[in-house]
């Protein structure tokens, strides 16, 4: 049970990743905020973990409004009392095309998703952490911060500069008994990239496999499981990293 009596909020919580977190972060003892533009995919998620005895809560709320992520953080601490762990998980990749074909709209729209939305959830979750004497949080990046994919401009620099954003608020929050790292997840069998290897944005499967030496995507399971730990006491003196669960696939050439 490592989250035993704690209090955790996940954004994108409806489903892949997301919800994958809550269920397991429910197992392990968190009472959960699961917040996510998807009203039905978010009900059912929590439905799922109050019919197996645990506590949740779903919210509605688009993480690209302060005002919804303001009353987002808000509806958790009345809830539950406050707010210990955060998995900013909300994001997506936006539209596939590289510096010269975008135009400014789409990029905003990407840059809101991922870097503001991650920059709102961090602003309101640290004060709710500081009246708890600390607390955990882990950002979702992606593998493509640190090698980024042909044709995939926004998304690969909007999830660079959550990195860099991680860094900067686990320095200023060190001594608060606050980390902060950020999740880099590789290839992960996800219903948002099962819906893009049906279209011309990603390469066949069996590509993208023979790529891994491991020779298969990750599943959402496995990405929740590594936020579990940077979200536990297991990683009491880690703060300002990333954790790359992608394979092997960065480390191939």
């Amino acid at each position: 049970m490592l989250l035993q009596g704690k209090t955790a909020l996940i954004t994108g919580g409806a489903s892949g990743i997301g919800r994958a977190a809550a269920l397991l972060f429910a197992r392990e003892g968190a009472k959960v905020t699961i917040a996510d533009r998807d009203v039905d995919g978010g009900q059912e998620a929590a439905s799922a973990i109050t019919s197996a005895g645990g506590k949740a809560i779903f919210v509605e709320a688009d993480v690209t409004s302060e005002t919804a992520v303001a009353a987002m953080v808000a509806a958790t601490v009345e809830a539950f009392g406050g707010l210990d762990v955060a998995f900013n998980n909300a994001g997506g990749p936006g539209r596939y095309a590289n510096e010269t074909e975008l135009d400014v709209l789409a990029y905003r729209r990407i840059v809101d998703l991922n870097m503001t939305s991650t920059w709102l959830c961090m602003k309101y979750e640290i004060p709710a952490m500081l009246a708890r004497g600390g607390g955990a949080i882990v950002n979702n990046a992606s593998r493509n911060a640190q090698a980024a994919a042909p044709n995939l401009f926004a998304y690969n620099s909007t999830k660079a500069a959550i990195v860099g954003m991680t860094r900067s608020a686990a320095v200023d929050h060190a001594a608060d008994n606050i980390r902060v790292n950020a999740l880099l997840p590789g290839f992960t069998l996800t219903p948002m990239v099962e819906q893009a290897l049906k279209g011309k944005g990603l390469i066949a499967a069996g590509n993208i496999e023979a790529r891994i030496p491991m020779r298969r995507m990750g599943t959402s399971e496995e990405q929740a499981e590594a936020a579990l730990w940077l979200c536990s006491d297991r990683a009491s003196f880690v703060t300002g990293t990333t954790l790359v669960v992608d394979g092997g696939h960065s480390a191939a050439l």
